[in-house]
């Protein structure tokens, strides 16, 4: 395992006086592989955040979220993941195919507790694993190098309402279009094999739109 610590972390625990504490819980959760605790925990999660770098240096955090089981711990140095219809952005995913180190971070709010991930990436559309997530569009690999819980003293308690209705489910069919593919200024430039949503559901515009984003409906 790699140095957790750099120059710049040791300094700070230098002047607060955190040195021998910093080396001692090092010790006692940092992990190089998956355990049976951190395995069932995370496959319990409906959601996690997933941190990546771009090609400026800048990190990006991204909200991943699905209905529990959608993160495998496939073995004890391998979590997988799906990855669903977006924005058409990718920036994570862009993130990882020119810098493979990500970082994770699972929250159980209702607990609460946590666990972080450190690892390399890499993506595939042809993963075997893709036959068992419907929706998805290809499955990210990630080889555990770091994995250890954190102190939950600062996570506010919170209870899921509801999964959300884009969220891919076992007796999934066709995914719920989102209310921005029907924004009028998008529709020149979405995927062809979308072109069918402004005709069976409208166009809104942007101001709509944001309407409809202020009542969580988008």
């Amino acid at each position: 395992m790699n140095e957790l610590y750099g120059e710049q972390h040791k300094l700070l625990q230098q002047e607060f006086d955190t040195t021998k504490l910093a080396e001692r819980v090092k010790e006692f959760i940092v992990l190089p592989e998956i355990t049976d605790e951190h395995k069932a925990f995370i496959e319990s999660r409906d959601m996690f955040f997933l941190t990546t770098i771009d090609h400026r240096g800048y990190p990006t955090c991204s909200y991943k979220g699905g209905i529990p089981g959608f993160i495998r711990a496939v073995d004890n140095t391998t979590l997988a993941f799906p990855s669903y219809d977006g924005n058409g952005m990718f920036l994570s995913l862009g993130n990882i195919n020119g810098n493979n180190k990500i970082g994770m971070l699972f929250i159980d709010f209702e607990t609460p507790h946590r666990v972080r991930v450190h690892g390399t990436a890499s993506i595939n559309k042809n993963d075997p694993l893709i036959q068992e997530f419907k929706g998805a569009d290809l499955i990210v690999r990630v080889t555990v190098k770091e994995i250890f819980v954190n102190c939950p003293r600062y996570i506010h308690q919170y209870q899921r309402v509801q999964f959300s209705q884009y969220a891919p489910q076992s007796d999934f069919e066709s995914p719920l279009i989102p209310q921005w593919k029907r924004i009028d200024a998008l529709q020149d430039v979405l995927p062809e094999r979308e072109n069918f949503i402004a005709e069976e559901l409208g166009t809104i515009s942007p101001e709509e739109y944001g309407a409809l984003l202020l009542k969580g409906k988008g």
